[in-house]
């Protein structure tokens, strides 16, 4: 580590976030849309529930705010609570999906946040798939395309939030979503798995973050960078043991979780999670 990463290591503070979540109540896997996804695979929608409940008592035990949005009979992958819109300075951008199979999500949620006080909302034109490839980190929006979200989308999104967003290639099929391939511990910390982004968006990334944290191919095929930190603590899957190693050097807490039937929709603990992030005051 440098000199910037080992000063960083010694003082990590949390800050407390505000989430919306969705229960699997209808989790199941009948379609294929991500190399995950098996319909012939048995689903366990008990367990699925079960594991999600343990991420939500997670949060709620980190002094975190989780609001639930009902999930809707016959949208499986609405468990998937990032994809459904993404909110910077209580302006909420809404989604647009690739698949038809998930096409009445980015409504749905548009309605939740409308129906809870939000009055800057934008119904976008162009397909993005909320925060699966809109990452936050701190003035910037780091930006997914290659399988889901579209490059027109993320000017959309620029001229929405009015602040900066930077495109990234994504280019190995697994890693569909941003999501899946990085994740922001801080608001100039990331972590990230080089081998699934575009040559040229790999050097964006170590211009731009040239201490980051590095995945391993076994960590990031556990789904390892689909990770929520809250500054301090980091939720991650269990199985990514060398990533925990390594945030706990830099002065993290990982905390592993399994959620391992959620998987099999291609999702984990960043899936499940959609930060709402409201006006300053």
């Amino acid at each position: 580590m440098t000199d910037r990463t080992q000063s960083a290591a010694r003082a990590r503070e949390a800050r407390r976030r505000r989430y919306l979540m969705c229960r699997p109540t209808h989790f199941e896997v009948t379609y294929r849309i991500n190399p995950w996804m098996d319909p012939a695979k048995p689903v366990d929608t008990d367990l699925a529930v079960a594991q999600w409940e343990k991420l939500r008592a997670l949060y709620l035990e980190l002094g975190h705010e989780v609001e639930l949005i009902d999930p809707l009979p016959g949208y499986p992958d609405m468990v998937y609570a990032a994809n459904g819109a993404t909110v910077v300075d209580g302006k909420v951008l809404g989604a647009r999906f690739r698949n038809v199979e998930r096409s009445a999500e980015g409504p749905a949620y548009l309605a939740w946040f409308r129906d809870n006080g939000f009055t800057e909302l934008h119904d976008p034109e162009h397909i993005n798939e909320g925060e699966g490839d809109f990452l936050v980190a701190g003035n910037l929006i780091l930006a997914g395309t290659g399988f889901r979200s579209e490059p027109p989308g993320h000017a959309e999104a620029q001229e929405f939030f009015g602040c900066p967003v930077v495109s990234l290639e994504l280019v190995d099929e697994r890693y569909y979503h941003l999501d899946t391939a990085l994740a922001v511990l801080s608001e100039d910390e990331v972590m990230y798995n080089p081998r699934a982004f575009s040559p040229g968006s790999r050097a964006v990334l170590e211009r731009l973050y040239p201490d980051a944290v590095l995945a391993s191919e076994e960590d990031a095929a556990v789904f390892g960078l689909n990770a929520v930190s809250d500054g301090r603590h980091v939720v991650l899957p269990e199985a990514a043991t060398g990533l925990a190693r390594e945030l706990r050097k830099r002065g993290f807490e990982p905390i592993g979780m399994d959620l391992s039937e959620l998987l099999k929709g291609g999702g984990s603990v960043k899936c499940c999670t959609l930060e709402v992030r409201e006006a300053a005051a």
